[in-house]
């Protein structure tokens, strides 16, 4: 079988008290990553949705020919999506289970678990005045009449009645309560039953979380007059990573904890997070943080140099970033490749198009509070993501152009290529030797045709090893801001051209100087990376048109090969220059010796010719002429094509595809979106805190939704024209959905009639 995978960069939205709904997604996630790791190592089949999703892979195999694995990889979030990205980024990394963060959510979730002990009412007489405010808000024939059952009713009017009269002006909600939550749920997830991480060996999960600096913190901004202008910066993302290793610790609880805390930290409701705070609850409950300052210098750098960041006020991380695609895309460029990759972002979005309707129907004219609330807290977190779908709409259509002038032009670079080689090319054997000298004579053929044009493309060429090289020193030395990047790129380049490494021209024998040359063989990683890539691509079209066997060596040598330059895309080999890389007087001659030493490109080389040797030995006359046109011909193609990248090359081979999971977009067991199937929605999207039965409600459809999507996600990644029969996606999805009831039923003892009415509607 060929291997594929699918690799998910989930974003999750902000939704207040909605975060039990995107918990109940994020654990369907999770049970299709446990159940795609135990169908990859030939597990039985576990129970629940795992078991549907582990047959549903098996169903795929048959009719494809395809061994698809699924994992998530990315995940970024804002405020209550920060939170469940929090604790699935944990799960994925340390194979801890989920279950306890489940009854958390569903038992400690609520207005008077998180409600502030010095906030709420003193004794049953205060504020006494305020008991109308919360009957207006529960009459009868009301919301709670209306979206709770009978036997919860009197549990929410009188927690309603409690918050109304706790404390104004005061955030009701208390920040410690909710941190002790989050360290809660950590140790009960590492006190539980544990399995093996759910990603494969040496694939990274990144996890991003945003927050809002409400001070801020200075940044430089480059002008031309006057040449710098400084500016407050409001927005930082927490980022973790455990960098692929299983054995690491993917970050200490309290961290993880903190992050979540921060980015949840809703503006009114909770009281902004501090280092402070969290210092006072790990002390209170004894636990110990070795790794605080190193924290503090990478997650509040600006702050942690000039001895603030215990005093820094951090809220909702949604105020600023309510949909985190940014960081999520950059993650994309330290990803490794063994295999071909279907790449997803995918966001959840629990109320899509919903506006917080404070006044109901809106006025012609807002009024003054309404001006107000909306543009504290509903405007921002409303803003559409289009953007950020451009960007990777762009980038995608870059790609796709790309591979459209590649097919194009296919015929005349094979032309080129055996007009240069003669047909006794296709007899010979292809030793290492014999390819490494193919490849340099391939080289200066296309540098030749291309004539002046050869000169733009090697300048390109250099101008990306500079960036690229500034990228991982300014990576390297994890220290803040663009300014430093711009410090590092202009040193890098002034180094390049002090070695006369950008000197293009036809007068060379290799239409470059001798410096040039040597800069590229140490250092320019993309080129390479680039024709495996190119290379990989056209086996699998191959592939897909003749379901050849005998690719598969070829295939394992193009992925081993490509394994090695992407690791050294990669910041955690080269830990050892992190000093000399935050120098204040930067030796950039000594560093670029040292990152071509540690890399050795040359070394890789020598392996990559002798793996692609084999590879091509082992194919038929009929097979191997095409991968080794593709492979003669990549310079040649990579000519015509890098420009149109801008430089920036194939990031996992293929155009990147967006899918969104939210009540909208599953409709097999119920239309109308959220109003029709989530309660939390209700008291401004604060209801699931007032009743476990709106919890498990909104938890429950959380998984129901999130089943269906990724059924629709899974099976969109099959070939042109394959399916798995007719009647067959409607009997997957009625299978996985009386799954669910059956492993939460036991569980979710708060309605029964809805368990009553699903089984009705599923049918």
């Amino acid at each position: 079988m060929a291997d594929k995978e699918l690799r998910l960069a989930l974003v999750c939205y902000g939704g207040i008290s909605l975060a039990v709904y995107m918990h109940g997604i994020t654990k369907e996630i999770w049970h299709l990553a446990r159940a795609s790791r135990a169908h990859r190592d030939g597990a039985e089949s576990p129970d629940g949705s795992e078991a549907v999703y582990h047959a549903l892979l098996d169903e795929i195999g048959e009719a494809t020919g395809i061994r698809l694995r699924t994992l998530v990889d990315i995940v970024a979030g804002a405020s209550a999506g920060g939170i469940n990205g929090v604790f699935l980024a944990q799960a994925i990394s340390t194979g801890q289970s989920l279950d306890p963060l489940t009854d958390l959510w569903l038992e400690t979730a609520d207005v008077e678990a998180l409600l502030n002990p010095a906030q709420g009412p003193s004794h049953k007489l205060a504020k006494i005045w305020a008991v109308p405010l919360a009957w207006m808000f529960a009459r009868e024939g009301g919301a709670i009449d209306a979206t709770v059952e009978p036997g919860t009713r009197a549990e929410v009017r009188a927690k309603l009645e409690k918050f109304v009269r706790s404390r104004w002006f005061e955030p009701p909600f208390g920040g410690k309560e909710l941190l002790n939550m989050m360290l809660d749920a950590f140790d009960a997830m590492a006190a539980a039953p544990c399995g093996p991480r759910l990603l494969p060996d040496g694939q990274p999960l990144d996890l991003f979380v945003t927050v809002t600096d409400f001070r801020g913190h200075p940044e430089r901004l480059k002008l031309n007059s006057p040449p710098e202008v400084v500016e407050t910066e409001h927005r930082l993302v927490f980022s973790f990573s455990d960098h692929g290793d299983a054995e690491a610790e993917f970050a200490a609880p309290a961290e993880l904890a903190f992050a979540a805390r921060a980015t949840s930290s809703f503006p009114g409701a909770f009281p902004p997070a501090t280092v402070a705070e969290l210092d006072a609850v790990l002390a209170d409950r004894r636990v110990s943080w070795p790794g605080r300052e190193a924290f503090l210098r990478h997650a509040l750098p600006r702050q942690h140099a000039a001895n603030v960041a215990d005093k820094a006020a951090l809220i909702d991380g949604s105020v600023l970033a309510n949909a985190p695609f940014r960081p999520a895309i950059d993650a994309l460029k330290e990803r490794p490749a063994r295999r071909q990759i279907d790449r997803r972002f995918v966001f959840i979005d629990p109320t899509p198009g919903q506006r917080i309707g404070f006044y109901g129907e809106a006025p012609d004219n807002p009024g003054f509070f309404q001006t107000i609330i909306g543009a504290l807290s509903e405007l921002p977190r409303q803003q559409p993501i289009r953007d950020n779908l451009e960007a990777i709409g762009g980038r995608s259509r870059r790609i796709e152009r790309m591979l459209a002038i590649v097919e194009r032009i296919r015929a005349e670079v094979e032309g080129q290529v055996e007009s240069l080689f003669g047909y006794t090319l296709f007899l010979d054997y292809p030793t290492p030797k014999r390819l490494h000298a193919w490849r340099s004579r391939a080289q200066v053929a296309a540098a030749a045709k291309a004539g002046y044009g050869h000169a733009a493309y090697g300048m390109l060429k250099v101008e990306g090893v500079a960036d690229r090289i500034a990228t991982h020193l300014h990576q390297i030395g994890d220290l803040p801001g663009p300014e430093r990047w711009r410090r590092l790129r202009g040193a890098v380049w002034a180094e390049i051209q002090r070695r006369h490494a950008d000197d293009f021209a036809t007068s060379h024998a290799a239409s470059a100087s001798p410096a040039t040359l040597d800069l590229l063989r140490a250092h320019d990683l993309g080129f390479r990376i680039r024709r495996l890539r190119l290379l990989a691509r056209r086996l699998t079209e191959l592939d897909q048109a003749n379901k050849n066997a005998e690719l598969a060596p070829m295939r394992d040598a193009i992925y081993e090969s490509l394994a090695g330059y992407l690791e050294c895309q990669r910041t955690d080999p080269f830990m050892g220059l992190r000093e000399a890389a935050r120098a204040a007087d930067l030796n950039v001659g000594a560093l670029l010796d040292s990152l071509a030493a540690r890399m050795d490109l040359r070394t890789l080389d020598r392996e990559t010719d002798e793996r692609l040797s084999i590879g091509l030995s082992q194919l038929s006359k009929e097979m191997r002429r095409p991968m080794l046109l593709a492979y003669l011909g990549f310079p040649f193609f990579d000519i015509a094509t890098l420009p149109l990248l801008q430089g920036e090359g194939l990031n996992e081979f293929d155009p990147i595809r967006v899918d969104r999971i939210s009540p909208d977009d599953a409709t097999s067991i119920r239309a109308g979106g959220a109003q029709a199937t989530l309660k939390g929605i209700q008291f401004n999207n604060f209801g699931a805190f007032f009743s476990r039965a709106y919890r498990e409600n909104d938890y429950l459809w959380g998984r129901l939704h999130g089943a269906e999507r990724l059924i629709d996600i899974i099976l969109s990644t099959l070939p042109t024209g394959a399916s798995l029969g007719p009647g067959r996606v409607a009997t997957i999805k009625r299978a996985i959905f009386l799954a669910i009831l059956d492993q939460e039923q036991p569980r979710l003892a708060a309605i029964p009639n809805l368990f009553d009415q699903l089984r009705a509607e599923i049918g």
